[in-house]
């Protein structure tokens, strides 16, 4: 990757408006996928508490998080002891399926031997062998959100799945990276289940994180794969890996099981969701339900209709690497034209984006590279820059915080793709039929806000 460079007009010391997010955060928001489980992070009080604020504001819901309150003197002398009494506090207390252990900044530098400390706490706490415990390594200071989801993801692959000498035809596994909102995992459960296979997802935000309204307060998270369903993905037939970021895990689940895996890098757009389709159909036996087939008609008659719109438009575009490349990739599609593609952290899908500018940094650097852009994409933390050069902004990736609904979007299959579509086309055909906008000292028309702004 060595033509990804910084723009050499913002080098800089420090970032001034991040779109990188932790390790730690995104190892958290992979055990929420589980059912029952509770995600520990093994470091200071302050790691857990910004966290924590980042993913309640985001899915607008009750996040179950604890932290093994780490301070200077733990730190120093080794945090053993911290772990081994919180995990045995939350277990006395909560009773979880699953407690998943992230590090963080605090015990990476200190070097805690994580596997190490899982031997012997199994040695010592034998009556809790009942309780799955996965410990991951995910130091802050070393790559971001997608590292993190997907060492956690690989960890839990690593612990729990147990290989099987028989296959069962129709059980399909599907290992969802944390590009896909909850909305994304339901749609791609649907249409999976359509030609009459069973998928066990991995993790399964859609049942944990889309919303739920519990009798009673739960310390651990509601909904979601279960363990014993982990445990079982040695006996599908098949594994379907969504996202550059979890091929290790992939490859891990195939080595240690001999289940074969199927790599997408995207599954937002016409080519990549026929790509899907074949491979179920192939599966399955069967051929696409009339349902998929009427929504792949309904995406290409929207192609036709909002090509028009999309043609010749610059748009610049910071996102996590896999949604960045699924993004830029759709809108490439489309006939729009990627002025700047910045991603937060550097990975190998970098090499295959399309756009004229491809870089590591953050909002200020898009809010540099966007001035004379028709559009950004970007999480809601770009809505500052975006309004200060009156580009408008479409609100995709997270965090999502001052837009409702933002985990039950669609923007993967045929359905998810249309929707993108004439999400973004609208932002643009509003433009068009606003011939007085932004107009200097006088209040514009973006569409409700759309660049950033107040308006109502």
């Amino acid at each position: 990757m060595s033509h990804i460079q910084r723009f050499p007009s913002a080098a800089k010391a420090a970032s001034t408006n991040p779109l990188k997010m932790s390790q730690p955060l995104g190892a958290a928001l992979a055990y929420l996928g589980i059912d029952r489980c509770l995600p520990l992070f093994h470091g200071s009080q302050g790691c857990t508490a910004f966290g924590l604020v980042l993913l309640v504001r985001h899915f607008r819901e009750a996040i179950p998080l604890q932290t093994t309150a780490m301070d200077q003197v733990s730190t120093i002398l080794g945090g053993y002891e911290n772990l081994e009494q919180a995990i045995r506090t939350i277990v006395e207390r909560n009773k979880p399926a699953m407690i998943g252990v992230a590090t963080t900044g605090v015990t990476e530098t200190k070097g805690e031997d994580m596997g190490g400390q899982y031997t012997l706490f199994r040695q010592r706490n034998p009556d809790m062998a009942d309780t799955a415990l996965v410990f991951a390594n995910t130091p802050d200071f070393a790559g971001g959100f997608e590292d993190g989801f997907a060492a956690a993801v690989t960890a839990m692959v690593e612990r729990l799945v147990e290989p099987s000498p028989v296959r069962i035809p129709t059980q399909v596994n599907v290992l969802a990276g944390c590009h896909l909102s909850p909305g994304d995992v339901e749609e791609l459960r649907d249409v999976i289940e359509g030609f009459g296979l069973s998928p066990i997802m991995l993790p399964d935000l859609s049942l944990s994180m889309s919303g739920r309204q519990p009798t009673d307060f739960t310390a651990t998270s509601l909904g979601g794969v279960t363990v014993e369903q982990i445990r079982a993905m040695g006996a599908s037939a098949a594994t379907i890996v969504v996202g550059e970021h979890m091929r290790v895990a992939g490859n891990a689940l195939e080595l240690k099981t001999d289940v074969p895996s199927h790599f997408f890098s995207r599954l937002t757009g016409l080519e990549a969701t026929d790509k899907l389709v074949r491979l179920l159909m192939e599966l399955s036996g069967k051929p696409a339900p009339a349902r998929l087939r009427r929504q792949r008609e309904a995406l290409v008659d929207a192609m036709l209709d909002g090509h028009f719109f999309y043609s010749r438009k610059r748009i610049a575009v910071a996102l996590e690497p896999d949604l960045l490349y699924a993004v830029t990739g759709f809108l490439t599609d489309m006939g729009a034209e990627v002025v700047a593609a910045v991603s937060p952290t550097q990975s190998p899908v970098l090499e295959r984006l399309k756009a004229a500018t491809i870089m590591v940094g953050d909002h200020s650097d898009v809010e540099t590279l966007a001035r004379d852009a028709d559009l950004i994409v970007s999480n809601s933390h770009g809505r500052q820059g975006a309004a200060r050069i009156g580009v408008p902004l479409h609100r995709m990736g997270l965090p999502m915080f001052d837009r409702l609904g933002a985990g039950l979007r669609v923007q993967v299959g045929y359905r998810g793709t249309r929707e993108l579509l004439c999400g973004i086309g609208n932002l643009f055909l509003a433009r068009e039929m606003d011939h007085s906008h932004h107009e200097s000292g006088e209040s514009h028309g973006c569409g409700g806000g759309s660049c950033g702004c107040n308006a109502v």
